[in-house]
């Protein structure tokens, strides 16, 4: 029999990569936030992989708490993901996804997009997705994750925020075809947030034809979901510690505040 996969977080997501992992043959061992990470890792000392599959507002509480063991098998697929946020956790090479298929309640999961997987246990990762029919890209080097790493902030970000002060309902299709300079403008001013928190630059041409990329794979998205609050505090944070100018975001929530 194949080791075990260990799943930390057993939420929408989670479910897509347990039956995939199963259908693949690979035994699931679960680990529910009432479950000890610590007890856990003795009685799977050595499993093929562990997926931290966490919400975002988790991820940092939950990887304080990974045993060393289990830091060389890791894989991460959270949004919102860069180098420093497992770098800061001394880990240094761990397998990411960036998941560009989504799970809600109640439905079937939805592919917008090949998801990049980088890292030593991409090729499992690749193929046991396959298996459900969900396809991964898997990339070369670190750089190329990074990069798909901020495209995937730039998408969410954009989309979550340029969605509070649009009609709800708004889908990405709408917004781009209807408010292309705001979702641009919000766009830009994520990239240089990203630039600053990687401190690297990036094609801003690249990253938007991934964005449109991202907007033609599932239309029908809608722009503001329950993260979106959140997504603007977090990129206004940024900004404060850093100094920088993100006039268009700045205005949403002025705007926002205006309306409140």
């Amino acid at each position: 029999m194949n080791p075990p996969i260990v799943i930390i977080g057993i939420g929408e997501l989670a479910s897509v990569f347990a039956k995939a992992f199963l259908r693949n043959g690979y035994p699931v061992y679960p680990i529910t936030r009432n479950m000890n990470i610590a007890k856990e890792a003795e009685d799977v000392p050595e499993p093929q992989l562990v997926l931290v599959a966490v919400a975002e507002k988790d991820y940092h509480e939950t990887m304080k708490t990974l045993p060393a063991r289990w830091h060389k098998p890791l894989v991460l697929l959270q949004n919102e993901l860069l180098p420093r946020d497992w770098l800061i956790h001394e880990i240094d090479d761990p397998t990411v996804i960036s998941v560009w298929f989504e799970k809600k309640k109640g439905m079937d999961y939805n592919v917008l997009l090949p998801s990049p997987v980088y890292g030593s246990e991409a090729d499992l990762i690749a193929e046991s997705l396959a298996g459900i029919e969900i396809p991964c890209k898997i990339l070369s080097t670190a750089d190329d994750l990074e990069i798909e790493l901020v495209l995937k902030n730039v998408f969410v970000f954009t989309i979550n925020i340029a969605g509070l002060i649009l009609e709800e309902g708004t889908t990405t299709s709408m917004l781009w075809q209807k408010h292309e300079k705001l979702a641009r403008d919000v766009a830009n001013d994520i990239i240089v947030l990203q630039e600053f928190v990687t401190e690297k630059s990036f094609s801003r041409d690249r990253l938007i034809e991934g964005f449109v990329a991202g907007v033609k794979g599932d239309p029908d998205h809608k722009c503001r979901g329950r993260s979106a609050p959140g997504r603007l505090a977090r990129a206004l944070e940024i900004a404060d510690q850093a100094g920088i100018k993100i006039p268009i975001i700045r205005d949403i929530h002025r705007r926002l505040i205006a309306e409140s």
